[in-house]
């Protein structure tokens, strides 16, 4: 991510803090992509959470369950936030990709709507990047917005965006040729709990590291 995009990005979540946390917490879909997750997980599995945000749900669900959670975000508001919220799990603020990760070192990465202010290419470097973070048969747990567009700009809860995705097809395709095998695959339309909401796409994916 370049300096300006990491700037745009740590700017429009500083802005939110725990009003994207309310606007979404409503989401059965992602509350059970965890769950699936946790399923695949055994005890005390070391996971890494990419663009924590709040914490909530998924550092907090991983942690409580016995995990050993690391979250990154951009947003120093963010990290602050859960920090505070989630105390079990560890958190820094943070471009994963300036990391410096050890190869399989997790066994489970999650990638919660975290890619959609990256352009194209940086979407595939980050996961590419939690195939090589990634244990041998570890989980990746990633939802995306998934619509054709490429540096969109546009408003999301009042807050002006630029935003890049895949096609649902093609997202999962890339999901794939990173180095894994797609487990679960859910779609659904959610409509976020905030005034300016609109009702949304989402993608919901669950793969192994082949």
């Amino acid at each position: 991510m370049d300096s300006a995009q990491h700037s745009t990005a740590a700017s429009v979540f500083d802005a939110l803090g725990v009003e994207y946390e309310r606007a979404f917490a409503g989401s059965a879909a992602h509350h059970a992509s965890l769950e699936l997750l946790l399923e695949r997980l055994t005890p005390g599995s070391r996971v890494l959470d990419v663009g924590s945000g709040t914490g909530r749900p998924a550092a907090q669900t991983l942690a409580e369950a016995g995990h050993e959670v690391l979250g990154v975000d951009v947003s120093p508001v963010m990290v602050d936030i859960a920090s505070r919220q989630v105390p079990r799990a560890e958190f820094r603020c943070a471009d994963v990709r300036d990391l410096p990760l050890e190869d399989e070192s997790f066994d489970a990465v999650c990638v919660y709507f975290s890619l959609l202010q990256l352009s194209r290419a940086e979407q595939t470097d980050v996961l590419d990047l939690t195939a090589r973070v990634l244990r041998p048969g570890g989980h990746l747990a990633v939802a995306t917005v998934p619509l054709d567009v490429e540096g969109v700009s546009g408003t999301f809860m009042d807050q002006p965006v630029q935003v890049t995705s895949f096609g649902e097809e093609a997202f999962t395709a890339l999901v794939a040729a990173a180095g894994f095998t797609v487990l679960e695959r859910e779609s659904i339309l959610f409509t976020p709990d905030h005034p300016a909401a609109v009702p949304e796409p989402h993608l919901f994916l669950l793969a192994r590291r082949t």
